[in-house]
């Protein structure tokens, strides 16, 4: 009897050793990413899947479970529901995956070549503009022994953008240019006079350069035809160093400008709910009588990263994960945006 036992417990181990096991799936994250975004990549969405990311990795995540470069984290199991839709998502993205590789000399060596990851955005067109630039640095700051100086802090977040927004089919203008300084991930972000408008020397004073940009902005509307259109500016503001504040967004007044800026907002909001639960978002959103709120032909948004005199927003400005985190929230706002328009 104890033999027949044995025999049968032996039976049900080698049974149980011959069953495959689902592998666990482990990547990396990129450059900016959050965990929403890291498990969309792998077809992972809804809080269910970042609760249990959480709980799996928590040994591995930064503060306010940020995720950290060069780590390797553990993705939680797909259900079976989103096995099929992730499978048939994936075989659908290796095979034009030739066909969706871009190009983009202005993001630097590093970050030039990017893929086509959706077409969200087919059929929209973006004109960026980082503030400032050329012969004019903007605000300016001071950390040790470092200047900062805002149109680099600008132009570094809208080439983020730009790329953001490529990757989901949308075309996008470029109007502040730089042809050495790409996308960079440094703390310190040297100050150069190289910058132009689309190849033409910015000039010195304020309303030409503004006026110069908003003819670049129109000219180029014109040449593109109807749809969805909508132009960006972004800024860094310069208070007392005891001013702490949040993002916060300009319209010109128009419904679609408001709306736009509300978005964006909203998204911001949400995401510091999720990453920094507790710590609130004061950003706001006002019309301003602008010169580039006025002169821009198409919806417009003016935003305000933070005050470069600060010690706390600074962290938003010089680290190049946030950096990329507000492009990343921008974007965001902009395909909500999208999706309402269309």
């Amino acid at each position: 009897m104890q033999v027949a036992k044995m025999c049968w417990l032996v039976g049900c181990l080698v049974w149980l050793a011959a069953v495959p096991l689902p592998a666990q799936e482990r990547a990396y994250p990129k450059s900016g990413e959050g965990i929403e975004l890291f498990l969309k990549r792998f077809g992972r969405t809804g809080y269910r899947y970042q609760q249990e990311f959480i709980q799996i990795n928590k040994k591995k995540l930064g503060k306010n479970n940020m995720l950290i470069q060069g780590v390797k984290y553990t993705l939680p199991p797909l259900r079976d529901e989103d096995e099929v839709q992730t499978t048939a998502h994936r075989r659908a993205k290796e095979s034009t995956s030739k066909k969706r590789a871009g190009y983009e000399p202005l993001f630097g060596k590093q970050y030039a070549k990017y893929e086509t990851i959706s077409s969200e955005l087919k059929g929209a067109t973006f004109y960026l503009v980082s503030g400032h630039g050329g012969p004019d640095p903007g605000a300016m700051g001071k950390l040790g022994n470092h200047t900062l100086c805002e149109d680099e802090y600008a132009y570094d977040i809208i080439l983020r953008v730009a790329r953001n927004l490529m990757q989901r089919g949308a075309k996008v203008h470029i109007i502040i240019q730089d042809a050495k300084d790409g996308i960079r991930d440094g703390m310190y972000l040297s100050n150069s006079k190289r910058e132009t408008c689309m190849g033409q020397t910015i000039p010195l004073n304020q309303v030409r350069r503004l006026q110069q940009r908003c003819d670049k902005i129109n000219t180029l509307m014109k040449q593109d035809g109807g749809g969805y259109k909508r132009a960006l500016f972004i800024h860094v503001d310069s208070r007392s160093r005891n001013k702490q504040m949040d993002v916060f967004f300009y319209h010109a007044g128009s419904r679609a400008g408001k709306r736009l800026a509300n978005t964006v907002r909203n998204t911001f909001k949400r995401k510091y709910a999720q990453h920094q639960p507790g710590r609130g978002f004061k950003g706001t959103v006002s019309k301003r009588d602008l010169f580039v709120l006025r002169k821009a032909q198409p919806v417009s948004l003016f935003i305000e990263i933070g005050n470069i005199q600060n010690k706390y927003d600074l962290q938003r400005i010089i680290l190049k994960n946030n950096r990329q985190a507000l492009a990343n929230w921008i974007c965001e706002g902009f395909l909500e945006d999208y999706k309402q328009y269309r």
